[in-house]
């Protein structure tokens, strides 16, 4: 089946209402944006997918990697100068079989990142490295602090990671397995949360007294602006990917400069937004030699009818990209370098069909890249998280190669 047959049956997968029609009425689309849908869906369906490693004029991987990865860096609109880190250490505290450092190092001549570097006691120096990438979740006051459990933290935000991470707070997991860990704040989320001018003091300082209806407010809030904050880089000539995949660039180039770390083994890894994070880091990076996406994959076109309105947004979408690669397409620019996704089958944020479809292109890329072993695609029956079970496959597949 080629993308455009795939396209026209995810138009009719699951049963897209065929109620008869009465004079003049249109047809039931099933689908968030109506009679819209039928016009959009097409144009998706003849998307000439234009520089997919699939294409039967693209034979040398290398050739192929430096076109296709030089388009995904013109998609994102947004090339900062190259700065010093210049690191400062705020904090740092023994926590028995690992040092946990806090910390601000700067990624452009313009922002500050705060991170925690997790860095491991019993192991040999230097460790391999690794980047975790925080998760979208709705939920914004915090973001580092997702991956790693501090000492009175508040009850909601250890809820959320029983919820989404099996109660583990995966950058401490990895520390503890022999790797010094970067974990950094996501544009927008955390320390970089949006703050008004007559802001509270809660939303201000995230006390942890902090009433869980008002965190609630915050992060709704949040969600209600998302769009207008990419809109606004957006009217300043830049993107939100570009500065969140920049952000994630120059924190390898942290991570890789450390002492402790040995920049022959990089990894990363990350759920959801943070999947996607963690696909585009190893897609643009060539250090990154293994990476774990999880809970975000698909192939594109099938998302339109209902899956856009959770799963698409200025935040995280390279406008005009999906012209040339769809996401999975992606996957050939880490090939030869190995790669794992995971995926929950009853992720609602993503057509079923269209995962089973990226999946197979993933195969197929690295079948073209004569590495098929080095590429895995895991659906586990489970809902959009990162759990026990995925995290143990996860680590096993990071030490294999690293």
């Amino acid at each position: 089946m080629n993308r455009r047959e795939f396209g026209l049956a995810a138009l009719t997968a699951g049963g897209i209402p065929g109620a008869a029609q009465k004079a003049g009425a249109a047809a039931a689309t099933g689908s968030h944006i109506g009679n819209l849908y039928p016009f959009v869906q097409k144009q998706a369906d003849r998307a000439p997918i234009e520089l997919s490693f699939l294409r039967a004029e693209f034979r040398d991987l290398k050739s192929w990697q430096k076109l296709a990865r030089a388009k995904v860096f013109e998609h994102m609109f947004y090339t900062p100068p190259p700065v010093e880190a210049n690191p400062q250490v705020i904090r740092r505290t023994d926590r028995g079989d690992y040092v946990e450092e806090y910390l601000a190092f700067s990624t452009t001549p313009d922002l500050r990142v705060p991170a925690y570097v997790l860095i491991p006691k019993n192991t040999r120096l230097p460790a391999p490295g690794i980047v975790a990438l925080h998760d979208h979740g709705g939920f914004y006051l915090w973001g580092k602090e997702k991956l790693i459990q501090l000492e009175g933290e508040h009850p909601v935000l250890t809820e959320f990671r029983q919820k989404y991470y099996g109660g583990k707070s995966t950058a401490v997991e990895l520390v503890r397995q022999g790797y010094v860990v970067a974990v950094i704040d996501m544009f927008y989320w955390g320390e970089r949360r949006m703050i008004l001018d007559d802001d509270p003091f809660e939303f201000r300082e995230r006390p942890s007294t902090m009433a869980e209806e008002r965190i609630r407010e915050f992060n709704r809030r949040s969600s209600q602006n998302e769009q207008l904050v990419a809109r606004s880089m957006i009217t300043a000539g830049i993107t939100w990917p570009g500065v969140m995949l920049w952000d994630d660039i120059r924190t390898l180039d942290y991570l890789a400069s450390r002492p402790e770390v040995d920049r022959r083994r990089l990894g990363c890894v990350g759920l959801s937004v943070g999947g996607y994070r963690t696909l585009m880091l190893s897609a643009l990076d060539e250090r990154i030699r293994v990476a774990v996406s999880v809970g975000f994959m698909q192939s594109h076109p099938a998302q339109i009818r209902r899956n856009v309105i959770n799963s698409t947004g200025l935040t995280f979408h390279l406008i005009g990209l999906l012209r040339y690669l769809d996401l999975p397409d992606l996957s050939a620019l880490i090939a030869p370098r190995p790669i794992m996704f995971i995926n929950g089958s009853r992720d609602g944020l993503f057509n079923q069909n269209g995962l089973k479809a990226a999946y197979e292109i993933i195969a197929r890329c690295y079948t073209k890249a004569g590495v098929t072993e080095r590429q895995v695609c895991r659906l586990y029956d489970a809902p959009h998280e990162f759990n026990s079970e995925m995290q143990a496959e996860a680590w096993q597949w990071v030490r294999k190669w690293i």
